[in-house]
């Protein structure tokens, strides 16, 4: 297979074209990040440096899907090696099943302290910048310090969505400890709206924290005991010890070998498998054959990220409670047997859940061939609806994914990690370091890993016109998701073929992507354009 990543262009109504550049590329879901982290090049940085300027970037210009209180994975290929970063958090020591049996709890709420894990993002943070950084981090944090501080006119995107945060928080959420969410991101009692300069100030005084103690001020000094004198003023869970206990994994990726590319992930708890298996199904057809806009194609690419993401529901967890090897769930004989399950309608699969999501996913890459791919998050959007007043700490609520069933490797317990939605992607070729990719957006970011893939080794799409593809989603059952850029025509042939074929209108989300892929002395990124994605480049 010959990659053309400066080729394909295919008209579509979202359509843009690719970035360009030399010396470095930072791509993110919005300017200020991206330009926060090509600062960081400019100063001396590298693709570390940038990448994390633009995640601390995020936390206070995209609050909406990440924050400070939030988990963090990444990608890093440095000096042509390529490292993984585990910065999940587990369910804090005082959380089990028991103690949500005497709460009268058969299910782990969305919003409040049940679902809160211990924040892994900063430690992340700091683990990054300690192996691989340049630069210090009181460095790397200033111009989010700066934005936290002195304020940034919100996007048009961002207020939407924070419109529509504020509307569901103001209906569910009427518990005093959810009074820090509003003082902190509705001061004037609503979302702000486009164009309107927003400050958090809370934001700028702990990222200083973080940046001078390496991120220690946030799991064993003044953040920590915040932290935990606001749990156990509102009964939650989580305590100083289970901050000081953390420390990020650094982990092995995992991957797949698919139409000549080397497509990476990280291992579980993270669902990046889920997007492996469905390659390995997808690896026995010729797709190159079909047209990319035909039901054939979109039928096969369905069906296949059916069977995988309900293999990696039923078995993805903190990797110590994995029942099933590894090896043998990316084996050819587990993709032969699920792709002999493909059939010329549409096949029901066991239940999965809903498809949910509320994270940030940025790229970078310097003129030394480092390169990151990088993926943070709160979940749902700002997370739990609790902050710990003055701190600006969003925390996040990953424990929902946890199962309560006691027979399921995924089953709460103490200590453990949840199944884990976001996840970075990478490409290397012939073992050399491609480029970093990713789509955020809960369920739908395996989906939207192999769409891109897919477009990528099969249907010769540039990084941007990648991005760019109409794409499907998989809900439940035979629900499937189409957007209105799907051809009328493949619609109804997937319909006919027992597809629940629902078309939506521009609203509906379909996730959000980054790609950076390395072409000699070339830089060619793609950002998406369903949102403010942008890339400054250099």
């Amino acid at each position: 297979m010959n990659l053309n990543i400066h080729g394909l262009e295919i008209s579509y109504p979202t359509q843009r074209y690719p970035f360009y550049a030399r010396r470095g590329m930072v791509a993110t879901s919005n300017a200020f990040a991206a330009q926060a982290g090509l600062e960081m090049l400019k100063k001396g940085g590298n693709a570390v440096d940038a990448a994390l300027a633009a995640a601390a970037c995020l936390t206070v210009c995209e609050p909406t899907a990440n924050g400070i209180g939030g988990d963090a994975f990444a990608l890093v290929a440095f000096e042509g090696k390529l490292y993984g970063l585990n910065a999940s958090g587990p369910a804090p020591r005082r959380l089990s099943l028991e103690s949500l049996a005497v709460l009268g709890l058969k299910e782990i709420p969305r919003y409040g302290f049940v679902p809160v894990n211990v924040p892994g993002a900063p430690a992340g943070w700091a683990a990054l910048s300690e192996r691989f950084g340049r630069l210090p981090l009181s460095d790397v944090f200033a111009p989010a310090v700066d934005y936290a501080e002195n304020g940034y006119p919100v996007s048009a995107v961002l207020s939407r969505q924070w419109q529509r945060a504020f509307e569901i928080y103001s209906r569910n959420l009427k518990d005093d400890a959810f009074q820090p969410w509003f003082r902190t991101f509705a001061p004037e009692g609503r979302a702000p709206q486009p164009g309107e300069v927003m400050r958090l100030p809370d934001h700028a005084r702990t990222l200083r924290l973080i940046a001078e103690s390496n991120a220690e001020a946030f799991y064993r000094g003044e953040l920590a005991e915040r932290i935990d004198a606001f749990a156990r003023e509102h009964g939650g869970f989580l305590r100083a010890e289970d901050l000081a206990a953390f420390q990020p994994e650094w982990v092995q990726p995992i991957g797949t070998q698919f139409k000549g590319l080397e497509v990476w992930e990280i291992p579980p708890n993270g669902q990046g498998i889920a997007a492996l298996l469905a390659l390995n199904i997808l690896r026995g057809f010729d797709l190159e054959a079909q047209d990319k806009h035909s039901a054939r194609s979109y039928h096969l690419q369905i069906e296949a990220l059916k069977l995988a993401l309900t293999e990696a529901q039923q078995q993805v967890a903190d990797p110590k409670f994995m029942r099933a090897s590894l090896d043998h769930l990316l084996s050819e004989e587990w993709a032969e047997e699920k792709r002999a399950l493909i059939r010329e309608e549409a096949v029901l699969p066991p239940p999965s859940p809903e498809i949910q999501g509320g994270t940030v996913y940025l790229c970078t890459a310097d003129s030394e061939g480092n390169m990151v791919s990088f993926i943070q998050s709160n979940y749902m959007g700002f997370g739990s609806g609790l902050v710990v007043a003055g701190t600006g700490i969003a925390l996040h609520n990953r424990g929902h994914n946890f199962s309560l069933d006691p027979q399921h490797p995924n089953c709460l317990a103490p200590g453990k990690r949840p199944y884990h939605t976001i996840i970075p992607g990478f490409l290397t070729k012939d073992g050399q370091p491609l480029g970093p990719f990713g789509v955020m957006g809960g369920f739908m970011q395996p989906q939207g890993h192999v769409q891109v893939i897919v477009n990528l080794a099969c249907f010769g799409h540039n990084p941007q016109a990648a991005l760019d593809a109409p794409r499907f989603q998989w809900i439940r059952g035979n629900e499937v998701n189409l957007e209105q850029t799907v051809p009328a025509d493949a619609a109804r042939q997937l319909a006919a073929w027992g597809h629940e074929v629902t078309v939506t209108g521009e609203n509906a989300f379909y996730g959000r992507g980054q790609i950076i892929l390395r072409s000699g002395e070339v830089l060619v990124g793609g950002t998406e354009s369903r949102v403010d994605g942008t890339a400054a480049v250099w």
